[in-house]
């Protein structure tokens, strides 16, 4: 039976054709048994085929349809045919064009329904009858196609309503893809900022440590071993760190909190000016107000933007430079000042892009200021040297 529906469903036409078929005979039957003249009984032919026809290509061309019944209601009317079985194609025509016709075809149905009966009820008056007679049986002449037409008329809002439903659906999902590539581009970015400072901080140290066991290597053997152990943990750490962050991107998908846990935090800024320490950076750290809990990504900006920071003093603040740090806890938000001595050659470098020259550096920053909602500050000090001061607030602005 699914194979018939199926079959039905891909062939509408053979369906039409077999109702066109069946009221062709029911037509003729009529024809054959009811007392007509001889020219009506001639006329009746071609008036059934033409409604035939009508009722096998209504929806190839409800239109076109619409007009031959219309001219098959004249003839019946001009050579005296009276009402039978095949005029039942004028409520089915009536029905398909106010589903699938043209609004104007739609409207001329109604009109015609409206009207055949009354036309009808004046071209053949019924014998004994009285006008109260003839008006109710206009009337319920008038109302199945009415009915035809309102049926027709609701099966085209549905229709509508329906396809409205499915293009918002559709807009829906393509907004949905468009907002997950997007998610994916902000993460490769988010990531992109990750790796940056971890190259950017890692290698420097490294770097320093390298250049200073080089120097104290035949002196002092002792200090030179410390700081290759120190170089062996800063490499394995930036290696963990980029196998985290490189593997998040051969998946092509937006990574959740799982995979960036854990995260640096304000807590860790003690052990990242520690390590900086070690390398040879003196830092005075501080921390002003009561500590609390803040927002993950308020702890992240934070530890990055004193990561950066040292980074690029180290780099570029020249000889015998100092920094320093502080933290200070608002009823409101987290405040961030960091400021260097230094008095570097290339400090233009670190105010136009950063530790690369590439513009990575403060742009980086003030993107992870503005993902949060706060503000950054950055420039020379007056006298030499370099601030940067940020504030984030706990709740995101607008």
């Amino acid at each position: 039976m699914q194979r018939l529906y199926d079959f039905l469903r891909r062939h509408p036409t053979w369906v039409d054709s077999f109702w066109a078929v069946l009221l062709l005979l029911l037509g003729t039957v009529w024809a054959a048994e009811t007392d007509l003249g001889r020219e009506p009984r001639i006329a009746a032919v071609p008036i059934m085929l033409g409604l035939a026809t009508v009722v096998a290509l209504r929806r190839r061309a409800p239109e076109k349809m619409l007009l031959l019944v219309i001219a098959c209601g004249v003839a019946q009317l001009v050579f005296d045919v009276e009402i039978n079985p095949a005029d039942f194609a004028m409520l089915v025509i009536i029905y398909t064009c106010a589903a699938d016709g043209a609004r104007w075809a739609s409207r001329l149905g109604l009109i015609g329904g409206l009207g055949a009966a009354s036309i009808a009820a004046l071209r053949w008056p019924g014998e004994h009858m009285t006008s109260w007679e003839h008006l109710i049986s206009t009337v319920f002449g008038t109302i199945p196609f009415v009915l035809a037409w309102v049926l027709g008329d609701s099966i085209r809002t549905r229709r509508a309503y329906y396809a409205q439903l499915e293009e918002r659906a559709a807009r829906l999902e393509k907004e949905r893809e468009e907002r997950a590539k997007m998610a994916v581009t902000a993460e490769r970015a988010r990531i992109a900022r990750e790796l940056h400072d971890v190259v950017a901080h890692n290698v420097s140290v490294m770097v320093v440590q390298a250049d200073g066991a080089a120097y104290v290597l035949d002196a002092a053997p002792d200090q030179a071993k410390q700081a290759l152990e120190t170089i062996s943990g800063t490499g394995r750490q930036a290696l963990a760190e980029m196998r985290r962050l490189l593997g998040v991107l051969r998946t092509g998908e937006p990574a959740g909190d799982s995979d960036y846990v854990p995260q640096p935090d304000v807590d860790q800024i003690d052990d990242l000016v520690e390590q900086v320490r070690g390398a040879g950076l003196p830092v005075d750290f501080k921390i002003e107000g009561s500590p609390r809990p803040l927002p993950s990504g308020v702890e992240l900006t934070a530890y990055r933007i004193v990561q950066e920071a040292l980074t690029n003093t180290r780099k570029h603040g020249g000889p015998d430079v100092g920094a320093s740090v502080r933290l200070t806890y608002f009823d409101d938000g987290l405040g961030l000042l960091v400021e260097d001595d230094g008095r570097g050659a290339k400090r233009e470098m670190y105010e136009e892009g950063g530790a690369d020259g590439q513009g990575h550096g403060l742009i980086g920053m003030r993107e992870r200021v503005g993902m949060v909602g706060g503000t950054l500050d950055a420039g020379p000090r007056p006298g030499g040297g370099f601030r940067i001061s940020a504030l984030l607030p706990l709740k995101p602005g607008r």
